[in-house]
C-alpha cells in the first residue's frame, strides 16, 4: 500500500474504520480511500480481471454489533489483509452489521456472506421425538458449555431483502438479553463489592459501550469486559495479580493464561482476562437465558421463509480453547450418531464447524455423517478478540478443499436470492432443487466466483447464465 497515496492519510483512515462510534457511512468512506490506495476498483465490468484467489475464507467473524474489536469495515479490511477470498459476519442475535459488511467487502474485492448466531431451545421440539432422542436433546450439553437443552445455531447467507423481517424476529431476543444482563450485573457487583473493587454501572460501562441502540446486542462478553476493567483499574498485570485471581477469585488458569496475565506490557490484557473469566468465573453470575431462547423450529422456519441457511454449530469435545474462554470438556461427540438424524428431522440444512478447533479424526467422522444425511458443510473461525488470526490455512488441505466451494456457493446464494428468492439454495422452487447437493454447490460456487459486486449488471448476467444452463 503506498504510504504517500495522494490525498490519503492511511493512519487516519484506519482509525476511522476501527472506530465503532463512527457511522457506517464514515467508516466506508475511509475504507474507500484505502481501497483506492491498494489499487482496487480501478476497472469494473466484464473486462475486469478477477482477483487472484487464495482458497481461504472465514464465515464466522463477530463484529462490534455483538462483541468484537472489529467494526464490519474493519473486519473486512483485516480479512483482505490476511489474504482471504471471502469474509462473513455472524453476530450474536444481531443482523445490524450486514449492510456495512457487504459494502466493505465489495470495495475490497471480497466475496461476502452475512448472517447471525443465536441460542435456541430444544425443549418443546424434543417432545416430538422418541424418549431416548428427547432425553439426548434436553438432558445433556451438546454444543453449549453453559447448559443442556439449549444449542447454538447460525442462520447464514441471509438475503439483503430479508433485513426487516430478520430484525423484527431478533428484537425481542435482544431486549430479553438486555434485561438478563442487567440482572447479572447485580450479581457481579455483589462479588466485586466483596473484594472492594469498583462496581459496574450497567448503562455507562455496558450499554453505552455496546451497539445496542443501533441494532446490536449485549452479550456476556460485554459484562465480563466490564468486570475485567474493574479489576484492572485496581490491580496491575503481574505475578501478584495472577496469584490473586487464583487464590482469591478461584480461577483455574492454564500456563498460557498465567503467562499472558503476568505481562505488564500485554496490549490485549482485557481480552485475555475476559477469556479466563468466561472459562471459570461466569457460572457464578450467570442467569439462564430461557426467556430469550426461541424455539429451534421457529428459527429454522425463519431461515426457510427468508431463503437463508440454518446450520447447527458443531463444537465437539474440546481441550483448552485458543482464546482461553472454554475449558476442556466433552460435548456432542459421544452421541453424534444419534444427534445428526435428529438435526435433520428438525430441519437443519447445514453443519458449521471450525477446522482449527477440532482434530482431523473428529472432523473426518463429522464429514462422513454430513454426507450420509445430506448436510451442507460450512466453515469458519470464531473471531471476537484481537489475538485471533483471520486465516484458516486448514482449508488448503485436501480434506477441507470442498469447504471453499461451499463458501462461494453461499456467496452466490445470498446475492442471487436477494434479487429472486427462487435462487435460495434450499428453496423448494429452486430451479436446481433436484440436483444432488454436491452438484448444486459446484454450480453455485462457480457463479459466486464470477460475481463482480461493483458491476450493477453482474448479478443479472449470472442469474440469466444459470437459468440458461438449467434449460440446456
Amino acid at each position: 500500500m503506498p504510504p504517500d497515496y495522494p490525498g490519503i492519510d492511511i493512519k487516519i483512515a484506519e482509525s476511522i474504520i476501527a472506530d465503532p462510534a463512527r457511522s457506517p457511512g464514515e467508516r466506508l468512506e475511509a475504507l474507500s480511500a484505502i481501497a483506492r490506495a491498494m489499487g482496487l476498483r480501478l476497472q469494473t465490468g466484464p473486462a475486469r480481471r478477477p482477483p487472484a484467489r487464495s482458497g481461504e475464507s472465514n464465515n464466522h467473524i463477530h463484529t462490534c454489533y455483538s462483541f468484537s474489536p472489529y467494526t464490519p469495515a474493519g473486519a473486512a479490511l483485516a480479512a483482505r489483509r490476511a489474504g482471504l477470498d471471502v469474509a462473513g459476519s455472524v453476530d450474536h442475535d444481531s443482523y445490524a452489521a450486514a449492510g456495512e459488511m457487504r459494502a466493505a467487502c465489495a470495495m475490497l474485492d471480497l466475496g461476502v456472506v452475512t448472517g447471525f448466531e443465536l441460542r435456541v431451545s430444544l425443549k418443546a421440539a424434543a417432545r416430538e421425538f422418541p424418549e431416548a432422542t428427547a432425553r439426548l436433546l434436553t438432558e445433556r450439553k451438546l454444543n453449549n458449555p453453559d447448559l443442556a437443552g439449549i444449542i447454538y445455531m447460525t442462520i447464514q447467507s441471509v438475503p439483503a431483502s430479508a433485513r426487516a423481517e430478520v430484525e423484527a424476529f431478533l428484537e425481542p431476543v435482544r431486549s430479553a438479553r438486555y434485561a438478563r444482563t442487567e440482572r447479572m450485573v447485580e450479581r457481579a457487583n455483589a462479588l466485586l463489592s466483596s473484594f472492594g473493587l469498583r462496581l459496574i454501572d450497567f448503562k455507562n460501562d455496558i450499554v453505552d459501550r455496546s451497539k445496542f441502540a443501533e441494532g446490536g446486542t449485549i452479550t456476556e462478553r460485554h459484562l465480563l469486559a466490564a468486570v475485567s476493567r474493574s479489576m484492572l483499574s485496581a490491580m496491575q498485570p503481574g505475578p501478584a495479580f495472577v496469584d490473586w485471581l487464583e487464590a482469591k477469585l478461584g480461577l483455574a488458569l492454564s500456563a498460557s493464561q498465567r503467562r499472558l496475565l503476568s505481562d505488564p506490557e500485554n496490549p490485549f490484557i482485557m481480552y485475555d482476562l475476559l477469556g479466563s473469566l468466561k472459562a471459570s468465573f461466569l457460572d457464578r453470575i450467570f442467569i439462564q437465558p430461557d426467556e430469550e431462547c426461541v424455539d429451534v423450529r421457529d428459527a429454522i422456519a425463519l431461515a426457510r421463509r427468508i431463503g437463508a441457511i440454518a446450520a447447527y454449530a458443531y463444537l465437539g469435545d474440546v481441550a483448552e480453547s485458543p482464546t482461553g474462554d472454554k475449558k476442556a470438556e466433552k460435548f456432542e461427540d459421544e452421541v453424534l450418531d444419534e444427534l445428526m438424524p435428529a438435526l435433520k428431522e428438525l430441519g437443519f440444512a447445514a453443519i458449521t464447524y471450525m477446522p482449527p478447533r477440532n482434530t482431523k479424526a473428529q472432523l473426518s467422522r463429522l464429514q462422513k455423517l454430513c454426507a450420509q444425511y445430506d448436510f451442507m458443510e460450512i466453515s469458519g473461525v470464531d473471531i471476537n478478540q484481537p489475538r485471533q488470526s483471520f486465516r484458516c490455512p486448514e482449508l488448503l488441505e485436501p480434506e477441507f478443499r470442498h469447504l471453499d466451494d461451499a463458501t462461494w456457493a453461499m456467496v452466490a446464494h445470498e446475492a442471487l436470492s436477494s434479487i429472486d428468492r427462487r435462487f435460495a439454495f434450499f428453496a423448494n422452487d429452486n430451479p436446481f432443487a433436484r440436483l444432488p447437493i454436491k452438484e448444486r454447490i459446484s454450480l453455485y460456487s462457480k457463479a459466486g466466483r464470477e460475481i463482480d459486486f461493483a458491476d450493477p449488471f453482474s448479478l443479472e448476467r449470472i442469474a440469466n447464465s444459470l437459468l440458461k444452463e438449467k434449460f440446456l
